[in-house]
C-alpha cells in the first residue's frame, strides 16, 4: 500500500467517527505506520476561557482516534481495533489561538494487540503539548468491521 492509499484509508477511518467529525480533525499526512492529523483552534473548544486553550478532552480524543488510524494505516488489510490502554501525558498547555497536531506511529503489530506512540504539538513537533503511549486489540474477523466490503 503507498502512501496516498494510506491517506484514503485514514481519512475513511475519520469519516466513519462522529465525535471526530464534530471537532473538526482533518488527516493531513498518512505514511507506512504513522498518521498526522489537525485539529483546528475553534472558539468551541475552548476549556479555559480566560487563558483561551484548547480543552484537555479534545486534544485526549485526538490522541485516540489518531492512534487508532496509525494501526489502521499499518495493517495489511483493514480491521476493527479498540483502544485497551491509552496513557496520555500532557508536558505544557497548547498554545490559544493555534491550530494542535498529532503525529501518532504505529511502532509494532503483534497477532492480536498493537502499539501506539503519538506526539501533540501546535507550532514545534520538538516542543510537545503532550504525548502518549497506548495499545490497541485488533478484530479477530471481519464481521462488523467499519471497513467490511471496502
Amino acid at each position: 500500500m503507498n502512501n496516498v492509499e494510506r491517506l484514503e484509508r485514514a481519512r475513511h477511518f475519520f469519516s466513519m467517527i462522529p465525535h471526530g467529525n464534530a471537532l473538526g480533525f482533518e488527516v493531513v499526512a498518512a505514511e507506512e505506520n504513522a498518521v498526522i492529523v489537525r485539529l483546528p483552534y475553534r472558539e468551541d473548544l475552548i476549556g479555559d476561557r480566560r487563558t483561551r486553550q484548547i480543552h484537555g478532552g479534545a486534544l485526549v480524543t485526538l490522541v485516540d482516534q489518531t492512534s487508532g488510524a496509525a494501526v489502521i494505516c499499518t495493517l495489511d488489510e483493514p480491521e476493527a481495533v479498540a483502544t485497551l490502554d491509552l496513557r496520555v501525558d500532557h508536558l505544557r498547555p497548547a498554545e490559544a489561538g493555534r491550530d494542535v497536531f498529532a503525529r501518532a506511529e504505529c511502532y509494532r503489530v503483534a497477532r492480536n494487540i498493537a502499539f501506539v506512540k503519538c506526539r501533540v504539538y501546535d507550532d514545534d513537533a520538538s516542543d510537545p503539548v503532550a504525548t502518549s503511549m497506548s495499545s490497541f486489540m485488533r478484530a479477530s474477523s471481519t464481521k462488523g468491521n467499519m471497513f467490511a466490503g471496502k
